[in-house]
């Protein structure tokens, strides 16, 4: 039987999606608008936490088992190198000539992939520790101090973000129903507000840097110790937004809801528009620094990441995005042991329900075998 998805963490994905595919188009556009770069602030701020936190929660069950090995390759890593290379190639393309395909340097949005793919393999270490979001957070911590971690797999991202995937391993169902209380999606409302005015108040004061967990503090121009502050208060700042984002996912079944198992297609291809647009120019017409055009082009943005996560598109681009690749691994006898002990337990009931002579009986449990229940 085909387990139901739930619609509230679908929505919430596809709703995170459009805010990544909105906030790299804001990026283009902000330099000559102070509330463009405003907005841009309070997204990033909570938008990839919020990701990072679903990742995590749903990463929970990860163990050295090997068809999770196995899932975690064909989902994370093949993506992860056909994309890498796609990206450096799409560059030739647009006319940047001289792609440089390194794949231990993520470009543009493909470190999350990687950081994906290494907060997976430390996952079983993260379940065993006592306090593992502490440890968490001070690893953040010291990253922000640490300038020569190189850009191998972005590994400053890989660490100042690793507490909100520690944060989902942790988090349980009940969690995420305590913040979709009316009380807290009341409140969300001034908080809302609140962080856009301060968001208003930091563009002239404020390196934007630090939105992207991507540098030390040194890096930066700030004294060491600004980084464990600044990583403490992002925390706090995205925690909150996070949470209020989440009290405002809706809960029931929607037009969109169906996007959500498609977000992974839309992340991945909707960087190839946006550096499209970019490398043609497109941001520079006039128009678009208007607030019209502002509007319009957020409008663009999530209606094209929307068509990207569609089940068309995800279907096409299974191949790379979900591949199977069989012939890549050994078979896994305790995975077969597992699908024939199962197989066997399915048997089980209409033999027994067979033998007591019953034809309504029988007649029900192999009903119960037939295609269409096994896909409701």
């Amino acid at each position: 039987m085909v387990k139901q998805r739930d619609a509230f963490f679908d929505n919430a994905k596809y709703l995170a999606i459009v805010l990544v595919a909105i906030g790299h188009t804001w990026a283009q556009m902000m330099d000559d608008s102070r509330a463009v770069e405003s907005a841009y602030r309070v997204v990033y701020t909570f938008h990839m936490p919020a990701f990072v936190v679903i990742s995590g929660y749903f990463s929970r069950s990860f163990d050295l088992r090997p068809d999770r090995l196995r899932r975690l390759v064909t989902g994370v890593l093949v993506p992860y190198v056909v994309f890498e290379t796609a990206y450096e190639l799409f560059k030739d393309v647009a006319d940047r000539p001289d792609p440089e395909i390194s794949l231990l340097d993520p470009s543009y949005l493909m470190w999350f992939l990687a950081a994906l793919f290494i907060w997976r393999l430390t996952t079983p270490l993260w379940k065993v520790l006592r306090s593992p979001l502490p440890a968490a957070v001070a690893v953040a911590m010291l990253a922000s101090v640490s300038p020569s971690i190189g850009t191998d797999f972005d590994l400053q991202r890989v660490l100042q973000f690793l507490p909100y995937f520690v944060l989902g391993l942790c988090l349980r169902p009940e969690h995420f129903l305590a913040v979709r209380r009316r009380s807290v999606r009341i409140a969300a409302v001034p908080v809302g507000a609140a962080a856009f005015a301060v968001a208003w108040w930091s563009v002239p004061r404020m390196n934007g840097g630090w939105f992207y967990r991507q540098s030390a503090a040194q890096d930066l121009g700030a004294p060491w110790w600004c980084g464990p502050v600044m990583t403490l208060a992002s925390i706090g700042c995205a925690l909150v937004l996070t949470a209020c984002f989440f009290a405002w996912v809706p809960g029931r079944r929607l037009w969109c809801t169906a996007l959500g198992a498609g977000t992974i297609t839309g992340y991945l291809l909707h960087g190839f528009l946006v550096k499209f647009a970019e490398y043609r120019g497109w941001f520079d017409a006039p128009w678009v620094h208007s607030p019209l055009g502002a509007v319009a082009v957020t409008v663009l943005a999530a209606a094209a990441v929307t068509l990207l996560c569609t089940p068309p598109v995800r279907r096409a681009l299974r191949c790379v995005t979900e591949p199977r690749m069989a012939w890549a691994f050994r078979p896994d006898p305790a995975a077969e042991a597992r699908a024939r002990e199962q197989a066997q337990a399915a048997r089980e009931p209409v033999h027994a329900q067979a033998g007591h002579g019953s034809p309504n009986a029988v007649n029900v449990q192999a009903g119960s075998g037939s295609p269409g229940s096994v896909n409701a």
